[in-house]
């Protein structure tokens, strides 16, 4: 007997692997964008659709708002506080919290002060000392967290009252320390900017890396017979990027330009995206943030993924507080408090960060800070007083963290996860 053979049943035998279809098509781009947005996938359209309104208010409060010298400055204010951000995704990203950033770029910035100005060292030896001490709090939490199972909000609230001790230890009676007019880190900090030419150079190099990075992956999933985009999207998007960039370098240059400081501020934003999405360690730390138990049995090392997260958001906060060193041009004994936590942390919730842990992009730190810094500069702008802008902050937090919980809902009512 020969065995019977079986029909698909109608319609299936056109249907492929989802994964093995390649469709491209403006219609079938638009279709995915709304099923994703119909599962809780939002992504960043939330905060990039939030932050074009903020803009569009504020302009028509005050057309000075979207002016080149208020966006190079804002692009200034933005980075301090920003790099401090940058940590708090990694810790989000594990579904944990590091409340003592603030005081632990305030110790960062105190030991600069103290190792330039009274015991003279070298400015690259006192800036490599600051941020060796930012690693090690960061070891510190870990070992905590880890060995003793002490709660991360528990650990780092001691450390927010701790730090804060260290920090006034470090400076002394004098209380305030100005860094040497001469040192670079002011330059760096306020007066270094790139030269028009190269801002248009720089925004070439980025669409031509993002090609070539695509066009790499494009090869690498073809090959594995899975689906990718077509060529032509991505140099449209290669395109669009260039024509995006140099747009902005051509505004911005109106008045003075790309500044280093945020340059370097959007450049580790790049550089920890790529780490965080391609490398090992990178997959390790969203398994861990997505469930903790599967990510052990899978044989990661969990306690190593979370003593080196909590390692490096010290080390950023360290890093802040060294370049708000550099932008304010001294450290005082207030440095690093205020509202240095609530920026920090609020960007990374606004930029899209799931509180819940496992989701999440390194872009949240630029985009959420961005959203902060344009409504604090706004605010002064229209000349709203100080108090109105914490109101308007934690409302805009208090709106990011409901999308995050609904989207989260939708995403376990679709089986999306």
């Amino acid at each position: 007997m020969t065995a019977p053979t079986t029909t698909p049943p109608a319609g299936l035998a056109d249907r492929s692997d989802e994964r093995l279809v390649e469709d491209s098509s403006p219609r079938a781009l638009l279709g995915g964008f709304i099923r994703r947005m119909r599962s809780g996938d939002l992504g960043m359209v939330p905060v990039i659709v939030g932050l074009v309104a903020i803009w569009a208010v504020f302009y028509a409060q005050n057309p000075r708002f979207l002016s080149s010298r208020n966006l190079v400055e804002l692009s200034l204010d933005s980075a301090t506080i920003g790099m401090i951000s940058v940590g708090i995704v990694l810790v989000l990203l594990l579904g944990e919290i590091d409340l003592s950033v603030g005081s632990v770029s305030g110790v960062g910035g105190s030991v600069l002060a103290v190792l330039l100005v009274y015991q003279g060292w070298p400015l690259l030896t006192a800036v490599l000392a600051a941020l060796a001490c930012g690693i090690a709090i960061g070891v510190l939490y870990g070992l905590l967290y880890t060995r003793f199972g002490v709660p991360s909000f528990v650990i780092s609230l001691a450390g927010l009252l701790a730090f804060l001790g260290v920090q006034l230890w470090v400076l002394g009676s004098n209380g305030t320390v100005n860094l040497p007019g001469d040192s670079w880190i002011i330059d760096f900090a306020n007066f270094w900017f790139l030269p028009a030419w190269a801002s248009y150079v720089l925004a070439v190099v980025a669409g031509a890396v993002y090609l070539l990075v695509r066009m790499a992956t494009i090869r690498r999933r073809r090959a594995a017979e899975l689906s990718a985009p077509s060529m032509v999207s991505v140099t449209v998007r290669a395109a669009l990027i260039v024509i995006a960039l140099a747009g902005l370098a051509y505004y911005l240059n109106i008045d003075r330009g790309i500044g280093y400081l945020p340059l370097l501020w959007v450049g580790i934003i790049v550089f920890m995206d790529q780490v965080l999405r391609r490398s090992t360690w990178g997959r390790h730390v969203y398994a861990v943030g997505g469930n903790e138990e599967a990510a052990r049995r899978a044989g990661i090392g969990v306690g190593k993924v979370y003593v080196s997260v909590f390692a490096l958001c010290s080390f950023f906060a360290a890093f802040g507080g060294v370049l708000a060193a550099g932008r304010l041009q001294s450290v005082a004994q207030s440095s690093g408090g205020t509202d240095t936590n609530l920026m920090a942390i609020a960007a990374a919730v606004i930029g899209g960060v799931s509180l819940f842990g496992g989701r999440g992009s390194m872009f949240a730190a630029l985009l959420g800070m961005l959203v902060l810094q344009s409504i604090t500069s706004g605010l002064n702008l229209v000349g709203v007083a100080a108090e109105i802008r914490y109101i308007v902050t934690g409302a805009v937090l208090l709106l990011a963290v409901t999308i995050d919980s609904l989207s989260r809902r939708a995403r376990k009512s679709s089986g999306r996860f």
